[in-house]
């Protein structure tokens, strides 16, 4: 048997960060979307624990214990009392250290991948428990939709979303790091007081009435700044998107990838082709929001069929 989950992305439509606390951490108002563009992680017997990764920038994806995939399995198999014997293939499809949660929603989706491949029927609280002892964004690659994220972001609570957001994502030529971009945050901020951040009520009423128009003016990112000073060829792709009609351009979450919030379907389209043309990113995706969690989308019983699967397994 092997099962087969399908886990989303995310796009922080507001991002406020507070000060750095006693535990290294800071405090977030993390307004969350799941967007649709997906990683699907497949879990089959194996023994031991066994990692493989295929699709875009998979040699940059660690097959060691540092994965947050490999982590999820042997937390929810020690939580268990067993042991971690499975087979877990990633097929990447959302940019790796991109700014989108990819890791995290590779361990959400590992664990409701083990979870169903070992029979364990774990409460979901208990899985949302375990997500964030992993990182701050795995609890939402779990639930996914539309939700608010307090603490470190992983305090969820769910938010009404009222139609269909459209969105353009370009990825940048290289990576950056989440710790490195926090750090500058702190760089820029050190000697004035940062305030205790908060949702903007502006924004949640424009994610409850569908409105883009609304949710473009009130979209925010305070890493932003942070990501640009570590990364400022973003800038131009920031400026290409907002050239091609974007009603909103940001950096997405830590970065780099910049997000593009579109009118509509076409308009989104139109706004990758330009974006694409303008030489300023790798590539450029559309995708809509708000999209579900980690899901199951397949059993398969025929473990021949994973083998051919990954056959291209590096």
């Amino acid at each position: 048997m092997s099962i087969t989950v399908r886990v989303p992305a995310k796009v922080n439509v507001q991002l406020a960060v507070g000060a750095p606390r006693p535990d290294g951490y800071h405090d977030l108002a993390n307004v969350f979307l799941a967007v649709g563009l997906y990683d699907t992680v497949t879990a089959t017997p194996a023994e031991g624990l066994r990692l493989t990764v295929t699709g875009p920038d998979a040699a940059q994806v660690p097959l060691d214990g540092s994965n947050l995939a490999a982590r999820a399995a042997l937390a929810l198999a020690e939580r268990a009392g067993r042991t971690a014997d499975v087979h877990l293939h990633i097929a990447k499809d959302i940019p790796v250290a991109g700014g989108m949660a990819g890791g995290s929603a590779d361990a959400a989706a590992a664990l409701v991948a083990c979870d169903a491949l070992w029979g364990l029927d774990t409460p979901h609280e208990v899985l949302l428990s375990i997500c964030a002892d992993l990182g701050s964004d795995v609890p939402f690659s779990l639930v996914g939709e539309a939700a608010l994220g307090t603490g470190r972001g992983e305090r969820l609570q769910p938010l009404e979303v009222g139609g269909t957001f459209h969105w353009v994502f370009a990825a940048a030529d290289c990576g950056l790091s989440t710790p490195a971009v926090y750090r500058e945050y702190d760089r820029l901020c050190e000697g004035r007081e940062v305030p205790a951040p908060t949702a903007s009520p502006e924004l949640l009423a424009a994610l409850r009435e569908g409105d883009p128009h609304a949710l473009a003016a009130a979209v925010g990112n305070d890493l932003q700044a942070a990501a640009l000073a570590l990364h400022p060829e973003l800038a131009a792709t920031l400026a290409a998107g907002t050239g091609a009609g974007a009603l909103a351009a940001l950096v997405s979450g830590s970065g780099p990838t910049t997000a593009f919030l579109a009118e509509d379907a076409p308009a989104a389209a139109r706004i990758a082709e330009a974006l694409t043309a303008s030489g300023t990113c790798r590539s450029a995706r559309v995708a809509a929001s708000p999209a579900p969690g980690a899901t199951v989308v397949g059993q398969d019983p025929d473990r021949d069929t994973v083998a051919a699967r990954g056959a291209d397994q590096r």
